[in-house]
């Protein structure tokens, strides 16, 4: 069973397409952006708009202030902590900042949790909205209009793309997210792991669990 939950109006009139998200396309797609990024760079310097010291600065910004190691830390704890789980759950930009992680773009983030009858999959179909405050900057695969069109209209087959197999009877939630809401999944924690450190824990969690497209990553 597919639940797609609608909010704020987003229409999916689109075309699926059904290009593998890590095919020798995506990665020359990759390739080329990469060049084209480089040519920017240049140009702005070369007239005066920018200066590599900035560009250097902003990109260990979004490298080191932002990224996936907060939403990991956010899991972790939530998983060691079962009163934070439920604050989490009920208001996830205000758990969020209850470990310091704020500034989510003015958008609140709202979690949901798998469990062992519904996995839940994140994605923005109109753009690429996305928490980056805790998973930092989106990757490539998930501003693809294949991945935006099919992850809504097939999300199984996606989620196998992936590598993530699910059983018949595990519902899949798909969330919408929009920039007045954006979604982090809160995923189920893997068997093995009582007694663990919460940085232990956070070593498991991948950003693909975040977004539901993955699992964490199972216990050496």
């Amino acid at each position: 069973m597919t639940d797609h939950e609608h909010e704020h109006g987003h229409e999916h009139g689109h075309e699926h397409g059904h290009e593998h998200y890590d095919s020798p396309k995506a990665r020359r797609a990759r390739s080329e952006y990469e060049l084209r990024t480089m040519a920017l760079e240049a140009l702005l310097v070369e007239r005066g708009l920018a200066s590599t010291d900035a560009i250097d600065r902003y990109v260990e910004y979004v490298e080191h202030r932002l990224g996936p190691h907060h939403g990991a830390r956010v899991v972790a704890h939530a998983w060691a902590d079962p009163s934070y789980a439920a604050r989490l759950l009920a208001d996830g930009t205000a758990a969020a900042a209850e470990l310091g992680i704020e500034g989510i773009e003015g958008a609140r983030v709202r979690v949901v949790a798998n469990s062992a009858g519904v996995h839940n999959l994140v994605v923005c179909t109109l753009c690429s909205c996305y928490p980056w405050s805790l998973l930092g900057a989106p990757p490539l695969w998930y501003k693809s209009f294949a991945y935006r069109s099919r992850a809504v209209a097939e999300p199984r087959a996606v989620l196998r793309e992936f590598g993530t197999e699910l059983d018949d009877e595990v519902e899949v939630r798909v969330w919408d997210s929009t920039a007045e809401t954006r979604y982090l999944v809160l995923p189920e924690r893997p068997a093995g792991t009582e007694g663990w450190s919460e940085d232990e824990l956070a070593a498991l969690v991948t950003r693909d669990s975040m977004i539901g497209a993955g699992m964490p990553l199972a216990p050496a």
